[in-house]
């Protein structure tokens, strides 16, 4: 499995994980296939803007996620296709770990982990959904030493 990560840095901030970091947290929720994803970074204005745009809900929010629409025949030819595209807001991700006492790379690290598992097609809509997801979510971030992020102050 080759993933190919892309960060684009939207947002001046300070202290914000390295592109390799990004690579690694992606990676660990990325399937077995070849796939290519972009990590865009963020300010409120673009993350409220997003949101309202394609979810109608006019706030910012932590993590977007645009699963990639190709039609097969176009997803077959291509060696590495798009998974899809996440954008992080990064005030708002930095805030949340602060609030919930967590280590801002654990809080990254977790929501990069959503956002691929939503790339690849889960979702937490029903209660059974959110279960499957959360599990999911607390083993790969295991695997990456993060204790579960849906216990205080991990």
């Amino acid at each position: 499995m080759t993933l190919e990560v892309t960060v684009i840095r939207d947002c001046d901030a300070d202290r914000l994980p390295a592109d390799g970091d990004f690579d690694r947290w992606a990676a660990v929720a990325a399937d077995e296939s070849d796939a290519v994803v972009a990590i865009r970074l963020v300010d409120e204005v673009e993350s409220r803007r997003l949101n309202r745009v394609y979810r109608g809900k006019d706030r910012p929010t932590n993590v977007l996620s645009f699963p990639a629409e190709l039609p097969e025949a176009v997803r077959a030819a291509l060696a590495s296709p798009p998974l899809g595209d996440l954008a992080l807001c990064v005030p708002v991700v930095t805030g949340e770990a602060k609030a919930q006492g967590k280590p801002p790379a654990h809080h990254w690290a977790h929501l990069v982990v959503h956002g691929m598992l939503h790339l690849r097609g889960y979702d937490h809509v029903s209660e059974a959904e959110a279960r499957a997801m959360e599990s999911l979510e607390v083993r790969l971030l295991a695997d990456l030493g993060i204790p579960d992020p849906y216990t205080t102050g991990n």
